[in-house]
């Protein structure tokens, strides 16, 4: 079984974190996605304000969270095609 501390940090350091890194990362995301949501809600019924909020928001995230950490963590493979850690793309064949 895990260790209560291994709870704690083994995801953040799985994306190049300390346990306050992540905390206050996750929190400013869960602060953007709260504000897009209610832009969305208020878009809804009223269609001429927040025009671009939502979509704005999601780019935003998707940026910070997948593009830039995918440039931290992108470390050469031992073996194997090189693939950023977290990258949903195909892996890159250099010798191609």
């Amino acid at each position: 079984m895990r260790t209560l501390r291994a709870l704690f940090t083994d995801h953040p350091a799985s994306v190049g974190e300390t346990y306050l890194q992540h905390l206050l990362q996750a929190l400013g995301f869960a602060l953007r996605m709260l504000a897009g949501g209610l832009a969305c809600l208020i878009h809804a019924f009223l269609p001429f304000l927040f025009v671009r909020t939502g979509s704005q928001t999601i780019t935003g995230l998707h940026q910070r969270m997948v593009l830039n950490r995918d440039r931290r963590l992108a470390v050469p493979a031992a073996h194997g095609p090189e693939r950023p850690l977290g990258s949903l793309s195909p892996p890159v064949n250099p010798a191609s």
